[in-house]
């Protein structure tokens, strides 16, 4: 039987590695038991398979999560688990199974896994492209939709083809689902860009769905009414295709587990700021650009959040940043209401630690995974939500009454507007602390409580103690409040008494037959028995009584059938059964209440999100003395003394001081060439001035002593050097391509930073490329923008006035520039802080000496610069007989 289930399943899932439940342990067979074993580096073992002898390999069940890591999170493969159910078997004592494939756990689609990182969200996206034509090209709109199963939030929307890029980098999944049609085309456009950017897992739509069916419709009523709570038929067709998609997808691999699916929430690119892909990793915002790690990151450096829905909220809000002023401001209100009460701040941060990670526990609920342990986790977090509202009701009330005359309704109005979002659950948490008992059991033993340790972790399967022995049922705490109901409460009065007539018994038989060591006992094999553990010294009145029947016998130790105590044992054992299918049937329903409030417990559970986020800010802006930026509609930029929040962090720990800078754009001064030394700061002011208007609109509080910005629409860089051999791409290559990309795609209200367009190639060439692209960003895409850069002649191609800003068509244009400050014998130390102006020398001499480059070769390199220098004041072509000649003078 076994066999045949695995060769079926196999041959079912030629995609899967399959995982077999059988005892206490998971099994792998034939050719997948070699590589599961390499994989996990565990012992490739056989065993005979009909007459032959197969590869097999297994681990205990407890080793299950680290062995899912290691296939599923890090080697990116499917895993198929074969679990096993128990199967009524009246009048025997041996245990029979059904055995079926319970799930297929991807990379996207992880639920309650030990290894899922809490602090950031796990989404598999479905992508759903336009039709392409003969020749490979696409236009039009891509579909895609996306959902974290873990906390069941589902996402949707329609982009351009060329935004794909931006949206996968912003969205970050685990696993990219495509049509599996689209996967045979191996030179797919779509494909190739997945596989361009390394993307290591592409998934195929096993279930063979349709794509492009002309009745989109009807097509997605089909799905919505299986799993959606409500109609969403009003979404776009591209949209409406990856949402069937992603669905068709989750429902092949959840398979029992499927869930109730909320509406996907409709993102709109107007309502966010548009960050392309290389400026989320050029500006290090999620992970830092060297190992890779979140340390460092913009992400890591802003993150004071309590929980673990706030964080993944916080991660979200970092990418994708708010274009709507009313509710950057609504943010920043929350923000400052904190920042001005230190110990209303730290209540309510307290309180939060105490918050269970709501949005996963409700979707464990949805998908039957849920356990006693996570009632409680429900319980308890709706009671810390009341304390925190009466927190906030009583810090806004003894304000009112120690500061009457300053105490104004304004100040409050967005909190009060954030909690009125919220809904009473209190009667479903009365429920659940009515019915379980809370105090007796802490959660560690409440999930030992959940199942039989031999069944697998399911819905079927929570408290199933059918064939629990008496020995067992004696001393069992229950999780079910006795009194919770009146046949819980006949059950357990009758449980006791019958535990009462056991103990009487055991102790009558001790007396009777002078056998002290005389226990009563039971186990599978054989059923209820009477136990000598000093059967020499006790046996011999007993042997000579007809009620007992001697079963087992070793040199110290016997066992006797005695039919009163096993007609009380079987009592036993019936009344245990009794009380947990009561407790099975109560848990049961209360599980049905959280799912009828889940629409709730998520909606309160966003606004605690939001909440955390706010205080997370006025942390921030507190311990580094951020402050409230003006945030406008109209194209202005204006910093003062700004700083870099990653930069000043890492000197602060150094014990030195961040150097700030302003940075001052009008709509008529919006372009600002900035040249100066190499390390005197360039870069980390353009860097800077795009941090600081992320964290202005996610409704942080900046790095400055006063800020004013118009609300950007799209952010651009082209910064930081790096190849790319992987796609045979030059440095040069790749920075072309990011700056054409710019230059198609900014508009009049996106901020661009670019740095050193045009460096690669000879030096007439670069500056061309650099005064094109300059040109381009002035006339057309007339763009914010900080434009660094060694080629100094810029200045004078844009007209320069007064080394200030520059003329005609270019008058828009301003100057800045950083410098050193020569300290004699040799030394010099870096201007970091920018002035009006243009510095004609890069001093890439002094900066080849720090780097530690040899005495002599720096010598040559002074002398050879001289030389050039004086050539070029003089207008002479350079001719290379005669700088070889001097150049011999040199040595």
């Amino acid at each position: 039987m076994l066999s045949q289930q695995i060769l079926a399943n196999l041959k079912r899932l030629p995609h899967c590695l399959l995982l077999t439940r059988v005892g206490q342990f998971y099994e792998s067979y034939f050719d997948q038991a070699v590589e599961i074993a390499r994989l996990l580096n565990i012992k490739l073992t056989s065993r005979k398979w009909n007459g032959d002898r197969i590869a097999m390999c297994g681990f205990p069940l407890i080793h299950l999560d680290k062995h899912l890591k290691t296939l599923v999170q890090l080697e990116k493969r499917f895993v198929a688990m074969c679990e096993e159910f128990p199967r009524s078997t009246p009048n025997t004592n041996v245990k029979e199974f059904d055995r079926r494939i319970s799930r297929i756990i991807t990379p996207g689609t992880l639920i309650d896994e030990s290894f899922l990182d809490p602090r950031n969200n796990n989404y598999v996206l479905a992508v759903t492209p336009p039709d392409i034509s003969e020749d490979l090209k696409m236009t039009g709109l891509v579909g895609l939709a996306w959902m974290d199963v873990s906390t069941g939030q589902f996402f949707s929307k329609q982009c351009d083809v060329e935004n794909l890029q931006d949206e996968l980098a912003r969205i970050d999944p685990r696993e990219v689902v495509l049509h599996s049609s689209l996967i045979r085309i191996t030179n797919h456009p779509i494909l190739a860009m997945l596989t361009d950017n390394l993307w290591d897992s592409l998934s195929p739509d096993q279930i063979g769905a349709k794509q492009g069916s002309a009745d989109t419709e009807s097509s997605l009523e089909s799905i919505q009414e299986k799993f959606f709570s409500k109609s969403c038929l009003s979404l776009r067709s591209r949209e409406t295709l990856s949402i069937q998609l992603l669905t068709d997808f989750l429902q092949a691999n959840l398979l029992e587990h499927m869930p109730i699916l909320d509406n996907p929430i409709h993102e709109s690119t107007q309502q966010l700021m548009q960050i392309d892909s290389h400026t989320i990793h050029a500006l290090e915002i999620r992970e830092n650009d060297y190992e890779h790690g979140t340390k460092g990151s913009l992400l890591s450096v802003v993150k004071r959040t309590s929980t673990s829905g706030g964080a993944r909220l916080l991660a979200r809000w970092i990418c994708s940043p708010s274009t709507s002023v009313p509710e950057i401001n609504a943010r920043q209100s929350l923000v400052d209401i904190f920042c001005r009460r230190a110990h209303f701040r730290a209540d309510l941060c307290e309180l939060l630690k105490e918050v269970e990670d709501i949005e996963r526990l409700c979707q464990k609920f949805l998908l039957g995974r849920a356990e006693f342990a996570d009632l409680v986790s429900i319980q308890s977090t709706i009671d810390r939500w009341d304390n925190i509202h009466r927190r906030i009701k009583q810090e806004k009330k003894m304000e009112g009454i120690e500061n009457p005359d300053t105490f104004s309704e304004d100040n409050w109005r967005n909190l009060d507007a954030l909690f009125r979002r919220m809904s009473n659950v209190d009667d479903l948490a009365s429920k659940i602390s009515n019915a379980i008992i809370i105090p007796v059991v802490s959660s560690s033993e409440i999930n030992d409580l959940d199942m039989d340790d031999d069944l697998p972790r399911t819905e079927d399967s929570v408290i199933d103690n059918t064939d629990l022995m008496c020995d067992q049922s004696n001393d069992k705490k229950w999780t079910i409040n006795p009194y919770y109901s009146e046949k819980s409460a006949s059950l357990h009065a009758n449980l006791k008494r019958l535990s009462e007539q056991k103990a009487a018994l055991q102790q009558e038989l001790c007396s009777k037959y002078f056998a002290p060591s005389l226990t009563l006992r039971s186990s599978p094999g054989n059923g209820f028995f009477i136990h000598l553990s000093r059967a020499k010294r006790d046996k011999s009145r007993i042997d000579d009584d007809p009620e007992f029947y001697g079963i087992g016998e070793t040199l110290s130790t016997k066992s006797y059938f005695h039919r009163p105590w096993s007609d009380l044992g079987n009592s036993i054992v019936e009344t245990s059964s009794a009380l947990a299918s009561a407790e099975k049937e109560i848990f049961q329903n209360l599980r049905l209440e959280v799912i009828e409030n889940i629409r709730l417990l998520r909606q309160n559970s966003q606004v605690i999100d939001e909440l955390d986020v706010a205080l997370s800010f006025s942390i921030l802006a507190t311990e580094m003395n951020f402050v409230r930026p003006e945030i406008t509609d109209d194209g202005s930029y204006k910093v003062i003394n700004g700083r870099h929040p990653t930069v000043e962090i890492g000197l602060l720990s150094m014990g030195r001081q961040f150097v700030p800078n302003s940075v001052q754009m009008t709509e008529d001064s919006n372009m600002h060439i900035i040249t100066g030394p190499n390390m005197a700061g360039k870069s980390t002011l353009l860097r800077q001035t795009a941090l600081i208007t992320i964290l202005a609109q996610v409704g942080s509080f900046v790095p400055a002593d006063y800020a004013h910005i118009g609300v950007v629409d799209k952010l651009f860089s082209r910064i930081g050097a790096r190849d790319d051999l992987f796609r045979d791409r030059s440095t040069f290559m790749v920075e072309m391509l990011e700056t054409a990309d710019i230059l198609r795609r900014a508009t009049y209200k996106s901020l661009v930073i670019m740095d050193e367009v045009g460096r690669g190639t000879t030096v007439k060439d670069g500056l061309a490329i650099a005064f094109g692209a300059l040109h381009h960003l002035i006339t057309t895409n007339k763009s914010r923008c900080l434009f660094a850069t060694h080629f100094h002649e810029l200045a004078e191609m844009v007209g320069n006035v007064d080394n200030i800003q520059g003329s005609g068509a270019f008058q828009n244009v301003r100057f800045y520039c950083s410098d050193v400050d020569d300290a004699g014998d040799g030394h010099f130390a870096y201007a970091y802080r920018l002035k009006p102006g243009i510095n004609h020398d890069s001093h890439g001499l002094k900066v080849a000496g720090l780097a530690g480059m040899p005495p002599a070769a720096m010598d040559i390199a002074a002398d050879t610069l001289a030389w050039l220098k004086g050539k070029e004041a003089n207008e002479g072509r350079f001719n290379y007989d005669e700088f070889i000649r001097v150049s011999c003078k040199f040595t």
